[in-house]
C-alpha cells in the first residue's frame, strides 16, 4: 500500500514512515522539511498536495501546529495550519479518488477528563477559574455540590469540550474528516493521541509537550519545572507504539464502513502524574531533581487519561513500551529540532 504521510519528516510522522516501511508498505512524505525523495511543501499548497497524492492508496495526516502555544494571538496560525490545511488536503484527496484517511487526533478534544462525584456520580466540571488557580486550588470541584471528585478514564463516547485554540482546531479536523467521508464514501479514523514522547521529540518551545520541556531542561543541566502541584494525571505513550497504531489502522481501513469516521483513544493505559514523569525522567537522566513551582497555564486541564480499550479490542493493538522502560529510553535518546511554527510540522 502506498501511503502519503503529511508531516512525515516530523516527530511522530517520521516514526510512522519507519513503521510503514518496516511493515512492507510504501510511504511517501509531504512536509515543510521533507528530505530527499519527499515533497517539500506546506499542506495548504493545493497544487503540491495534488502532486503528492498521485498513485496514493491512503493518507496518514500528521501535519499540524501543536501544543498550547503562547497566547490567543496564535489562533489564526493554528486555524490556518490545522483546519485550512486539513480542508485543502481532503479536497485534493476527494479529487484524486483517495478514500482512506488516518488523522492524528488528540485527547485535548475532551477538555477535562472523566470525574465521579460521591453524591452526583459522573459529572463534567467547567473550566478552572484563575482565582482558584492563583490560590493553589487545582482540583476541579463537583459543579453541583462542590465536593472533591475522583478522576477516571475517558472513553471515545465522552462529549467533546475543547478548552483552548489547539483543542478547538483538532476537533474541527475530525468534523472535516467526517464530512469528507460522508461526501465521498471514504473511510476515516481519528487516533486521539495522548501524551506522546520518545526519540526525536522536538526541543522545548511554546508549542512543545511537557516531556520535551523536562528533557530539554535536564540537557541544559536545569531541574524540570513542574507546574501546579505535579499531581495532574496524564497518559504518556511512546511514539513507537503510536506509530504501530497508525499502521494497524491503515491496514484495517478497508474493512471499515464507507462514509464514516471512527475515533480511537491512543494511550498506554498506564495513568501517571506529571510529577511522577518528571521524577522518573530526572532519575534516568541523572538529575537534577524536579522543582514544583505552583505556576499554571490557563488553557491546561487538570486530569485527562484514556481508556484505549476500543483500539485494543477492535484492532488488536497493544502498547509495548512501558512507563519505566520508556522514560529510561527517553532520558538517553537525542531530541529533535524545534518545530518551525506556524508552519505545519509532524
Amino acid at each position: 500500500m502506498r501511503v502519503l504521510v503529511t508531516g512525515g519528516a516530523g516527530f511522530i510522522g517520521s516514526h510512522v514512515v519507519d513503521a510503514l516501511r518496516a511493515a512492507g508498505h510504501e510511504p511517501a512524505v509531504l512536509d515543510t522539511a521533507a528530505g530527499e525523495g519527499g515533497t517539500r511543501a506546506d499542506v495548504r499548497d493545493a497544487a503540491a498536495v495534488a502532486r503528492a497524492l498521485r498513485g496514493v492508496d491512503a493518507v496518514c495526516h500528521q501535519a499540524a501546529m501543536v501544543g498550547l502555544g503562547r497566547d490567543f494571538a496564535d489562533a489564526p496560525a493554528y486555524v490556518g495550519a490545522n483546519d485550512l490545511g486539513t480542508a485543502v488536503l481532503l479536497a485534493e484527496a476527494a479529487r484524486a479518488g483517495v478514500r482512506r484517511l488516518v488523522l492524528a487526533g488528540s485527547m485535548v478534544v475532551y477538555g477535562e477528563g472523566r470525574y465521579v462525584c460521591p453524591r452526583h456520580g459522573a459529572v463534567r466540571p467547567g473550566p478552572r477559574s484563575p482565582r482558584d488557580l492563583d490560590a493553589g486550588r487545582f482540583e476541579p470541584p463537583c459543579p453541583g455540590c462542590g465536593a472533591a471528585l475522583e478522576p477516571g478514564l475517558v472513553d471515545e463516547d465522552a462529549p467533546a469540550d475543547p478548552r483552548n485554540v489547539y483543542a478547538a482546531t483538532k476537533l474541527a479536523q475530525e468534523h472535516l474528516a467526517a464530512a469528507w467521508a460522508r461526501a465521498t464514501g471514504g473511510r476515516a479514523v481519528s487516533l486521539r493521541y495522548h501524551n506522546v514522547y520518545g526519540d526525536g521529540m522536538p526541543r522545548d518551545t511554546p508549542y512543545a509537550g511537557v516531556a520535551s520541556f523536562f528533557r530539554s531542561a535536564l540537557e541544559r543541566g536545569e531541574p524540570p519545572r513542574v507546574y501546579e502541584d505535579g499531581a495532574q494525571r496524564r497518559d504518556f505513550v511512546h511514539v513507537r507504539d503510536v506509530a504501530a497504531a497508525n499502521v494497524a489502522v491503515l491496514e484495517a481501513l478497508g474493512e471499515r464502513s464507507e462514509g464514516t469516521l471512527r475515533a480511537y483513544n491512543t494511550g498506554s493505559g498506564e495513568p501517571h502524574t506529571v510529577g511522577e514523569m518528571a521524577r522518573a525522567l530526572a532519575a534516568a537522566y541523572g538529575g537534577p531533581e524536579p522543582v514544583v513551582t505552583g505556576e499554571y497555564r490557563l488553557g491546561d486541564v487538570r486530569h485527562i487519561t484514556a481508556s484505549s480499550e476500543r483500539l485494543r479490542r477492535e484492532l488488536g493493538w497493544r502498547p509495548e513500551v512501558g512507563f519505566g522502560e520508556g522514560m529510561a529510553r527517553f532520558a538517553r535518546e537525542p531530541l529533535g529540532r524545534a518545530p518551525r511554527q506556524p508552519q505545519p510540522a509532524g
